[in-house]
């Protein structure tokens, strides 16, 4: 997974290094921050939305008319929680948080050019496995008889679909997206039959939905 990173990032930088000697009214390098929202939609677990963080670089580049193309890398720490019961029997909501880096192409139609924009397209999301409190390893998932560290290991390569909306000038931006996750993020655990036999043998099936407010700074 780390060469893929070192991939991604290679393969960033390029960009912006090509970008930064076009016109600068075409392309503009921005740099985003924000705060999200994720939860995990799953009928294996009672899983609640948790609040992380994102952040990374952009280019956006004139495309055709009032449309423009937006090329960017994100790193994020996403959260949600899944119910468990302690080993005295006692509900406790057990804090998943998976990091990352996702990589994504989106058009954008520019609804008032400069000022506002609707954004939308496909994300490559590359992560690691889901971290809890280690106080919180032995607690049993409700609804099965997994323990907790036993889902870790998710898939590392995930798809999203993209679809926001940014307002400001060409200096500083407000952005507000959704991203969807159209992959089975827990694919990967369908593998072992022993934890598919501890869910009750059913299938685990989840898909991430993350909803995020950034703010863009444009260089």
């Amino acid at each position: 997974m780390k060469n893929l990173f070192f991939a991604l990032s290679l393969l960033f930088i390029s960009f912006i290094s090509t970008a930064q000697y076009q016109e600068k009214d075409g392309n503009r390098i921005g740099i985003t921050v924000g705060v999200s929202q994720t939860t995990l939609n799953t009928s294996n677990f009672t899983a609640q939305p948790g609040i992380g963080w994102n952040g990374g670089l952009s280019v956006r580049g004139n495309y055709y008319n009032n449309w423009s193309m937006i090329f960017g890398m994100q790193f994020f720490e996403n959260n949600f929680k899944i119910g468990t019961l302690t080993p005295t029997a006692q509900k406790a909501d057990v804090k998943y948080s998976l990091s990352g880096a996702q990589l994504r192409l989106l058009l954008s139609y520019n609804v008032v050019k400069n000022h506002v924009s609707i954004d939308f397209g496909p994300v490559l999301q590359v992560n690691g496995d889901l971290k809890i409190d280690t106080k919180e390893e032995n607690n049993i998932i409700s609804g099965t008889t997994l323990k907790a560290n036993q889902i870790l290991e998710v898939s590392k390569i995930n798809g999203n679909l993209y679809g926001g909306i940014s307002a400001g000038n060409r200096r500083l931006r407000a952005i507000v997206f959704y991203q969807y996750g159209f992959t089975n993020v827990l694919n990967k655990l369908n593998s072992q039959e022993e934890l598919t036999l501890h869910n009750g043998n059913k299938t685990f099936k989840g898909n991430l939905g993350t909803l995020s407010g950034q703010i863009l700074f444009n260089l």
